[in-house]
């Protein structure tokens, strides 16, 4: 009888071990998602931004080519 709670104790504490491993297993892996989608989120952003200068030089000059034409 004592054997078998005692067995039955150290699953509790190993099942609690395993948890807390795991629940930081998770935090650490969504730290390193969270740091790892900052920059490359700003590198979009600004890629974005240039892509949309560029495409504004673009228009303005079809739009005075097409202007003159008239």
């Amino acid at each position: 009888m004592a054997e078998e709670i005692k067995d039955s104790g150290q699953v509790q504490q190993g099942s609690g071990a395993v948890n807390g491993d795991l629940s930081r297993l998770f935090v650490s892996v969504g730290t390193f998602i969270d740091n790892s989608i900052d920059p490359v989120s700003k590198i979009v952003a600004l890629s974005l931004d240039s892509l949309t200068d560029v495409a504004k030089k673009v228009l303005e000059g079809v739009n005075s080519t097409l202007g003159s034409k008239k």
